[in-house]
Formats: C-alpha cells, structure tokens, sequence
C-alpha cells in the first residue's frame, strides 16, 4: 500500500484558505508506519494531532469521524482509512510557524 492520504483525508487543511483540496501524497513504507503510530497514539489517547500532506500542514482534532473503505476496479484493489472533520470541529487556523518542521 502505498496511498498515504491521511486525511481524504485530502479535504480541509487548515491554512486560512479553505478552498477544496483533493491530493494524494506518496511515502516510503517507514514515512507511511510513522504516520500511522502518530495517528493511533493520538486516536487513543483522544488527542489532537498534527500532520503535514503534500506540502500543508493542518491539525486533526480529537473525535473525528473514523472509516475504512475498500475498492474495486478492474484489476485494482484500494484501502483506505478515512478521518472526517468540519472546519467548526479544527478550531482556529494553524499559524505557529515555529513548531518542529518534521511534524508527519
């Protein structure tokens, strides 16, 4: 697997901007297990989390809507987890430009 969308995920980074946003980030197989140890430390603990895709940063905020989905076409097969916020649920806008730039 290779798809590391963590918010499609790809719907709603937090920039002040909120215009649609559809991306797919690719990531080596250390990145993408990264990704999801952060992310199951978080759902755990009902914690927020902080995320970078394709070059944008945002938060995901504790309690959001968690699904799995499973694909088919032709010869393909897609998994994918699915986190799902509003705006409302994110809070205020990321602005801190001084947290550690190796946020995943």
């Amino acid at each position: 697997m290779t798809d590391a969308r963590l918010p499609a995920l790809g719907s709603g980074g937090q920039t002040g901007d909120m215009s649609e946003r559809d991306v797919e980030s690719i990531a080596s197989v250390s990145e993408f297990v990264a990704k999801l140890r952060r992310l199951a430390d978080a759902l755990e603990t009902g914690s927020s989390f902080r995320i970078q895709v394709a070059g944008e940063r945002f938060t995901v905020p504790a309690g959001v809507e968690l699904s799995v989905e499973h694909e088919r076409s032709g010869g393909t097969e897609e998994v994918e987890l699915q986190l799902r916020w509003t705006a409302a649920d994110a809070g205020a806008p990321d602005t801190d430009d001084n947290e550690d730039p190796a946020v995943v």
